[in-house]
């Protein structure tokens, strides 16, 4: 029943207390009783049995003594027909199978309620825990994968120690969203850094905490999220299917949901790479009818899909479906709306306004472009994402011109230890 001794030894005293002739419980007496170095009475088996709502056998009493709870008085040794005196006359009373049942339900309700009260973390506590992944979400966009990671570690080690004890629903699915929302960037972090192992682990166990959440936005976002270890280290179709499953998800929500129209712009994308033309051409229209209609996150944080994230996924499509002057228009709205603080997408979209410049044939500008994109970056930001994308610079040029000066001079921009750039 989840009692301690003391709350027991408490428990039976006030079942029995309206008795003029009550069993004496005391913690040591039940201690003794149920280890067996004591055994009690005939009349407080009864007792035991009633309070724990089992018989006296289930106890490893003998209930063939206790069985009726009275004595038998013989009437006559004449044939007489013995009578029962109850067990009142002697200080308790059989209780009836109505009272029996109602004892069960009542000593359930108390259960149940103990463990709902059983809560280690009371409000104050998880609006905290709230604020600070909010935080760190926000500063996410703008803080180096590195150091990033330290801090997400901390932060997971709080949700994951209030988590260790049993919660009311309420709170377990909250600390649930939280260990989801912290192990998907801890995951993104990992993957920037080019830890994929590490990152796919990750990846594993923020989809195993959004299904224990239930929270299908959530579920769908992760899933969305994940497939940028794919698109970027491949295999590219994992990525379209991840994306795929993650509309499914949030479809019953379309019109509203930020996740739906971000996993349609990262399907387009990802179909793009994948040179599925029609369907990447397909997806991207179905993304920004979802798009327009949702109208972006005014919220800045990594979980917000804003106007200047969605022309970035547009601008990713575009870009690998060759349609380079559309691209250089899209790239030009994007970049206004970014800060240059805003972590790698500013420098995404100039590498791929490098990257449609080196397929206008215009080598020179594209690898100025790029050269003068990954200088300007803080170091802690050069990661393996961007490097691979500086190179494409380069990959997508003619090959006869990729030996050329200016195609060199980038590639030994790449090349150079951060304290030497």
């Amino acid at each position: 029943m989840g009692l301690t001794l003391t709350e027991a030894a408490d428990q039976i005293r006030e079942l029995v207390s309206d008795l003029d002739r009550a069993p004496r419980v005391t913690v040591e007496q039940l201690r003794l009783w149920e280890t067996g170095g004591h055994q009690p009475l005939r009349s407080t088996v009864l007792v035991l049995a009633a309070f724990y709502g089992c018989s006296p056998g289930d106890l490893g009493l003998d209930d063939t003594e206790a069985v009726a709870g009275a004595v038998l008085r013989a009437g006559s040794r004449h044939g007489h027909r013995a009578e029962v005196t109850p067990m009142s006359a002697i200080g308790e009373r059989i209780p009836t199978a109505a009272e029996h049942l109602s004892h069960r339900v009542d000593a359930a309700r108390r259960a149940v309620d103990r463990t709902l009260a059983s809560a280690t973390v009371n409000s104050s506590q998880l609006d905290h825990i709230d604020e600070m992944v909010l935080w760190a979400s926000q500063e996410y966009i703008s803080t180096p994968p590195a150091p990033m990671l330290t801090r997400l570690l901390d932060l997971l080690a709080e949700v994951e120690e209030l988590a260790a004890s049993r919660q009311p629903a309420a709170v377990q699915v909250r600390l649930s969203e939280l260990t989801a929302m912290l192990s998907t960037l801890i995951a993104d972090a990992l993957m920037k850094l080019g830890d994929l192992p590490r990152s796919r682990s990750w990846y594993a166990t923020a989809r195993t905490a959004a299904d224990d959440s239930g929270n299908s936005e959530l579920r769908a976002r992760v899933r969305a999220q994940a497939a940028m270890l794919p698109f970027y280290y491949g295999p590219i179709a994992n990525a379209v299917n991840l994306c795929r499953e993650a509309r499914v998800i949030s479809r019953s929500r379309a019109s509203v949901s930020a996740t739906h129209a971000f996993a349609a712009a990262a399907e387009a994308r990802a179909l793009a790479k994948l040179g599925a033309t029609e369907e990447a051409e397909a997806a991207l229209r179905y993304a920004a009818k979802v798009f327009e209609q949702f109208g972006g996150d005014v919220a800045d944080d990594a979980f917000a899909f804003p106007e200047r994230r969605f022309l970035l996924y547009k601008s990713g499509t575009l870009t690998a479906l060759g349609h380079t002057r559309e691209a250089r228009q899209v790239q030009e709205e994007a970049l206004v709306l970014y800060r240059d603080t805003t972590g790698i997408d500013p420098a995404l979209l100039r590498l791929e306004a490098a990257i449609c410049y080196a397929r206008d044939r215009s080598p020179d500008e594209a690898c100025q472009l790029a050269g003068a994109t990954f200088l300007r970056m803080d170091p802690a930001h050069r990661t393996p994402i961007v490097e691979e994308r500086a190179r494409e610079v380069v990959q997508v040029l003619p090959s006869v011109i990729r030996t050329g000066r200016a195609a060199r001079e980038l590639l030994e921009i790449i090349e150079l230890p951060p304290g030497r750039m």
